[in-house]
């Protein structure tokens, strides 16, 4: 995994963020993030390799879950 596939994470979040307001409910985000990022860690990552690809993806997609649940903390303490 190179510096650059690091962009997939800001990519699930977005996406995770769309469904989200399509009316996904909100326990099964975490579980979307992790499936989208093992989907695109096996398609983008490591095609030749889907363990890689699998333990790559689950990375991403729990940070892309930290990454929103820790922004969305920043944003609500904002507004107090």
């Amino acid at each position: 995994m190179e510096i650059s596939d690091v962009v997939l994470i800001p990519v699930i979040v977005g996406l995770v963020d769309a469904l989200k307001s399509y009316g996904v409910e909100k326990r099964w985000l975490p579980v979307v993030s992790v499936l989208l990022g093992v989907g695109g860690g096996v398609l983008y990552l490591f095609p030749e390799d889907w363990k890689l690809g699998v333990l790559g993806g689950v990375i991403m997609g729990l940070s892309a879950g930290g990454l929103y649940s820790g922004g969305k903390v920043v944003v609500q303490r904002g507004k107090e």
